[in-house]
């Protein structure tokens, strides 16, 4: 047997012994895929996910609503529950990851229009991209085999079927983003499986990029200052409680200096859902702080940028 006929009896294993795991999911306008990871519980991104109203669409045609049990929302990953129908979940692949040239194959059904499955080889294991909410998600695995739209929160797999990623971004000129399976994916998948979603503590404000900042102090004669310039700020949100508005320079979060958007999530990070810590920002030459205070309801899978 060729090179060639060896690809394709492979693919033909794994779309039959994955396919029938490898779903739509969908609700409202978001179209993705997913994939069965255990007895009534669907794996697919956050992204693909629009209020409560969701949809999955199997392989053999059935279509049946699943609510959602968990969301991470700066990880853009998402389990909902549904009647899966006995149907047998992948296996995970072991911790030792993949390294580049590696084949993979993506199995994915992308809005539930039907399995596909595509060939393609490991370009690298230490890419990034960000979240739906701006947060860096690292140590990616980037690959080649092709993903039509829709795909997204499908599975590659290797010859044997056991899952190495959750695709996730399409990075562009023939290259796709999946985050890599290993115990602390199937650590956090687990804890969405029971209902234990992702809550971060945020400010509820919307920031512009630091070069942005820079650009429009210099053209209304303000000194230059790193910094994120608030855009919005969200009623009732620990930033607005603060007395912050659009137009303040963020300059420090929790004692740490914020020259980017990384910056500003790293601080967020060390500070304690329901604490209070200080917050610097400048408006106009002067230099203002404030306490800011969470309450519970600021640590949540926010749908806001910061």
């Amino acid at each position: 047997m060729g090179a060639l006929e060896d690809i394709e009896a492979v693919v033909r294993k794994v779309a039959d012994g994955v396919g029938p795991a490898v779903v739509g999911v969908g609700g409202g306008w978001a179209r993705g895929s997913g994939v069965v990871i255990a007895q009534g519980r669907v794996l697919t991104n956050a992204h693909n996910l629009h209020g409560g109203e969701v949809q999955v669409r199997f392989a053999d045609g059935r279509v049946a609503d699943a609510t959602v049990s968990g969301v991470d929302s700066d990880g853009d990953l998402a389990v909902v529950a549904v009647d899966t129908g006995g149907i047998a979940a992948p296996e995970w692949a072991g911790d030792g990851g993949v390294a580049p040239g590696a084949a993979v194959f993506a199995v994915s059904n992308p809005g539930g229009r039907g399995v596909q499955v595509t060939f393609g080889l490991v370009a690298s294991v230490v890419g990034e991209f960000r979240g739906p909410r701006g947060r860096k998600i690292e140590g990616t695995i980037e690959h080649t085999a092709p993903l039509a739209r829709g795909s997204s929160g499908s599975p590659i797999v290797d010859g044997d079927g056991h899952i190495l990623g959750i695709n996730t971004n399409r990075l562009g000129e023939g290259f796709y983003a999946a985050i890599a399976s290993g115990a602390s994916l199937r650590e956090r998948v687990d804890a969405l499986g029971r209902g234990e979603s992702t809550a971060r503590p945020r400010l509820g404000i919307g920031v512009a990029p630091a070069h942005v900042a820079r650009r429009l102090r210099s053209a209304v004669g303000l000194p230059e200052r790193d910094g994120l310039l608030i855009r919005f700020v969200e009623d009732g949100s620990p930033a607005g409680r603060a007395g912050f508005e659009p137009g303040d320079l963020l300059v420090e979060v929790a004692g740490t200096a914020v020259a980017n958007v990384d910056d500003l999530w790293s601080a967020l990070d060390t500070v304690d859902a329901g604490g209070s810590f200080q917050v610097k920002v400048v408006r106009g030459t002067e230099e203002r702080t404030a306490s800011v205070t969470l309450t519970p309801g600021d640590a949540a899978e926010a749908t806001g940028e910061a």
